[in-house]
C-alpha cells in the first residue's frame, strides 16, 4: 500500500467534512465584515449557455428576496479542457434546460441549434450595456429571450466590441482565479453554486446569515426530491444506469437509483463504464476539485455516507469492472454496486488491494474464489466499450446517466425526471 492510499481517507475526511465547510464559510463571513464589504453575489453569465438563460429568470425574484447585492461578468463557454465533448455538451444543456424550465415554471424551449454567432456577439454588447448601467437584473432576460427565439434583438446604445472584449477577458480571468470554468454559475464568499440546481444551498446559506427580507417564507427553490410515494410504473419497466466506479456523483446516486427501481417495481440495468480520465479524457482540477466538493454538499443533503475516499482511479476501478459480468450473471449486481461505491468513497477502502476489495465482495455476497478468476477474465472491457458506445450514440458521454424508455438524462440530480417518466401513462396507439 502506497502513502499515498494510506493518507488519503484521513486527509479527505478532514477536507469534505461538513464541519470543514461550515467553518470556512464562518472564515469568509469574518473576513468580509473585517474588510467592510455588503454581501455580494457574483454571477458568472454565459449568453449563449441554456442554464444560464433560466438564471437570468430568477435573479430578480432572488435578489428581491435577500439583502444582497449583485455583481455579474460575462463569460466565455468553458474550455476544450472542460468540454471534452462539447458538442454533446451544447445539445445536452438545451434539452436539460428545457426540462427545467418545465418543472419550474420558466421559459425555455430547445430550439434545435444554438443562437448564431452574430446574435450571440450582439446580445453580449447589449447585456454589457445593462451591467454598465446597472439595469442587468431588468433587461437580461428579455434580451436573451429574443436570442433563444431568434428573433431581431432590440436596438438601442452598446457597448464597443473591444470594450467587450476586455470584459470577457477580465471574467474569464477571474472565473478562473476563484477555481471554476463553467458558465451560470453564481459564486458568494468561496463557494460556488451551479445555477438554478444549487440555489438552494445559498440559499440555505444565506438564511443562516439572516439575509432574508422576509424570514418566514420558504426556499424559493428548493431541492428536487428525488422520489415520490411507492407507485408502480407505467410507461417503462426498466432503468439503464450508466456509471463510472470513480465518479463521486455515481457513488452517492446508486442508492437512490435502486430505491427508485423498488418504489416503481422496475428492473435497473447496470452499464458499466471505463472512468472518463482512463479512457484519455481530461478532466482539469478546478474541475476534480468542484466536483468533489459539490457531491459532499450533495451527499449531506441527501444523508448519504461521503468522504472519506480512497480514489479508485487505475487498477481498483478495473479490478471493480471485472468483477461486474460476476456479479450480474449471479444477480448480485445491485450488491456490489453499493459495496464498492461505500467502500471506496465513504469508507476509505483501498480497492486495489485483495484485503480491501474482500470485503467488498463479501458484504456483496460474493465467493471469493469465484472473484479470484472473474480477476483473470478481461472480457470486461469489451462490455464497457459497448455501454460506452451505447452512452455516445444516446448523446450523452459522462455518468451517471440514465434512461427510461425515450428519456435520457445525466446527472445525480435528475432522478425526478426519470420517475415522472416512469410513471407517465403511456399514449394510446
Amino acid at each position: 500500500m502506497s502513502v499515498k492510499t494510506l493518507l488519503m481517507p484521513f486527509i479527505t475526511q478532514r477536507m469534505l467534512s461538513r464541519k470543514r465547510l461550515l467553518a470556512k464559510r464562518e472564515r469568509a463571513e469574518s473576513l468580509r465584515a473585517k474588510q467592510g464589504r455588503p454581501h455580494t453575489l457574483m454571477y458568472f453569465h454565459q449568453v449563449d449557455d441554456p442554464y444560464s438563460a433560466l438564471v437570468v429568470q430568477v435573479l430578480g425574484k432572488l435578489m428581491a428576496a435577500y439583502d444582497v447585492t449583485l455583481q455579474v461578468h460575462l463569460v466565455s463557454p468553458p474550455p476544450d479542457a472542460a468540454a471534452p465533448e462539447r458538442d454533446k455538451l451544447v445539445a445536452y444543456s438545451r434539452t436539460d434546460a428545457t426540462h427545467l424550465a418545465r418543472y419550474w415554471g420558466l421559459v425555455f424551449e430547445d430550439p434545435g441549434q444554438q443562437p448564431k454567432p452574430e446574435a450571440v456577439g450582439q446580445a453580449s454588447l447589449l447585456l454589457l450595456n445593462a451591467i454598465e448601467a446597472g439595469v442587468f437584473v431588468d433587461d437580461a432576460q428579455a434580451i436573451t429571450h429574443t436570442l433563444w427565439q431568434g428573433l431581431p434583438l432590440p436596438p438601442g446604445p452598446a457597448a464597443t466590441l473591444a470594450k467587450l472584449k476586455e470584459h470577457q477577458s477580465l471574467a474569464d480571468r477571474l472565473r478562473e482565479r476563484l477555481g471554476h470554468y463553467l458558465g451560470g454559475m453564481l459564486y458568494y464568499e468561496g463557494e460556488w453554486y451551479w445555477g438554478i440546481d444549487r440555489l438552494y444551498h445559498l440559499e440555505e446559506r444565506w438564511r443562516g446569515l439572516g439575509l432574508a427580507r422576509k424570514p418566514g417564507h420558504g426556499f424559493l427553490f428548493p431541492r428536487i426530491p428525488d422520489l415520490k410515494l411507492e407507485q408502480p410504473a407505467s410507461a417503462a419497466n426498466e432503468i439503464d444506469f450508466f456509471f463510472s466506479f470513480r465518479s463521486p456523483y455515481s457513488a452517492i446516486v446508486a442508492p437512490r437509483v435502486f430505491e427508485l427501481a423498488r418504489l416503481t417495481g422496475v428492473r435497473v440495468n447496470l452499464k458499466f463504464v471505463l472512468p472518463m480520465v482512463m479512457r484519455g479524457l481530461p478532466v482539469p482540477a478546478p474541475k476534480r476539485q468542484y466536483i468533489v466538493h459539490d457531491t459532499a454538499r450533495e451527499a449531506h443533503a441527501r444523508g448519504i455516507p461521503f468522504g472519506r475516499l480512497n480514489d479508485p482511479v487505475g487498477a481498483p476501478a478495473e479490478r471493480a469492472l471485472a468483477i461486474m459480468p460476476l456479479a450480474i450473471a449471479q444477480t448480485r449486481g445491485e450488491q456490489f454496486v453499493l459495496s464498492f461505491m461505500q467502500g471506496v468513497w465513504a469508507e476509505g477502502m483501498d480497492a486495489g488491494s485483495d484485503k480491501g476489495l474482500r470485503i467488498i465482495c463479501d458484504r456483496a455476497g460474493l465467493d471469493w474464489g469465484d472473484v479470484q478468476l472473474a480477476l483473470q477474465d478481461g472480457t470486461w472491457r469489451a462490455q464497457a466499450e459497448a455501454n460506452r458506445e451505447l452512452l455516445f450514440s444516446l448523446g450523452l458521454w459522462g455518468v451517471p446517466s440514465f434512461r427510461v424508455g425515450n428519456t435520457v438524462t445525466w446527472g445525480q440530480d435528475r432522478l425526478w425526471l426519470l420517475q415522472q417518466a416512469l410513471l407517465a401513462t403511456p399514449q394510446a396507439v
